[in-house]
């Protein structure tokens, strides 16, 4: 008998994350590709990629081949796949079974241009599932129940905003920011504010250490941060406090907010009833920021609360749904 393996992709814009089988999560890993300018060949993919990142020579490359939860670079995403599933199986990839997670709104060029990524990556089978459900299934939500459940997954790129009822996504909006905008927006304060140019990464563990959604009085949360002096071209150091990164932050935590009320004002009434007794779910890497559940629950009125693991949310889900396919066929496309 010839046993194909199961496999769940969580391709996100920051990470990627996979699911072999009886095995669980076997790879987390950054969707960082870095590839020759010369000849495009693939040089190195995931952890060791990153540590290039704002790092490389002219002759090489270090890009994120995934834009706001899409296939930017259709070549080098399809390489990364192959290179992730030849590391999740150990190098035996004879056309396994692949389920891979997709944006809520995405288009049909979008949802064909990961298929076929996939099958060039040396998939047999490929199934989509839409990320607000693969979070939902991975938080344990029973989806399929005639109840409405509101799950907000805050990505790398971007944050899906979904209402669940039997099994499928009754509103759901795609917002196109997430923590690299946080990112982005830390880069863009420190740059005009204090005339500090500093890099991608060092943004990132700025934002971790001591970004804050919801500043509370009284505690001040400080770090040092090193960069290159816009004026003088020279290395310097500044010492950053949380205050400061709230602030930076606030205007891409309100576009998420936004998207948020948007969806909830679309809501049938019902639906929204039950929402206001079972609260917001939050999952995603970014439900990782400090006080985002607070800052949710202060703004909209309706109580939040993060999943435990919330960077693991979707790609359990993945997980569970492509080892139970037959149960999850509503939800698969």
């Amino acid at each position: 008998m010839f046993f194909r393996r199961k496999i769940g992709i969580d391709l996100g814009t920051a990470n990627t994350l996979v699911y072999v089988e009886n095995e669980g999560i076997v790879l987390n890993e950054p969707t960082v590709v870095a590839y020759s300018i010369e000849d495009k060949q693939v040089l190195a993919v995931g952890d060791d990629a990153r540590e290039m990142l704002g790092r490389t020579p002219g002759s090489i490359v270090a890009a994120r081949p995934m834009k706001e939860g899409v296939i930017a670079d259709y070549k080098t995403t399809s390489a990364m796949i192959a290179y992730f599933l030849k590391k999740a199986l150990k190098g035996r990839v004879f056309w396994p079974e692949v389920m891979i997670s997709i944006p809520g709104g995405a288009s049909q060029v979008e949802k064909r241009a990961v298929v076929a990524a996939c099958k060039q990556a040396g998939a047999s089978n490929v199934y989509l599932i839409e990320e607000p459900l693969a979070a939902a299934i991975g938080a344990k939500i029973p989806i399929s129940q005639a109840s409405g459940h509101m799950i907000v997954n805050i990505g790398g790129g971007t944050t899906e905003v979904a209402v669940i009822s039997l099994g499928q996504l009754v509103v759901y909006k795609t917002i196109r920011v997430a923590g690299t905008r946080l990112d982005e927006a830390i880069i863009q304060q420190f740059r005009k504010k204090h005339n500090l140019i500093i890099g991608e990464r060092t943004a990132e563990d700025v934002k971790i250490k001591i970004g804050n959604a919801l500043i509370e009085e009284g505690k001040v949360r400080k770090m040092e941060v090193k960069g290159r002096d816009f004026q003088t071209g020279l290395p310097k150091i500044f010492e950053a406090d949380d205050k400061m990164i709230a602030e930076a932050i606030n205007k891409p935590l309100k576009m998420i907010l936004e998207g948020i009320k948007e969806v909830l004002s679309q809501t049938p009434p019902e639906l929204s009833a039950d929402i206001v007794d079972k609260g917001i779910v939050l999952s995603g890497g970014t439900a990782l920021l400090t006080n985002i559940d607070r800052y949710i629950t202060y703004y909209t009125g309706v109580s939040s609360f993060v999943v435990e693991e919330p960077l693991f949310c979707v790609i359990r889900g993945v997980g569970m749904a492509i080892e139970n396919l037959e149960s999850f066929k509503e939800a698969i496309r």
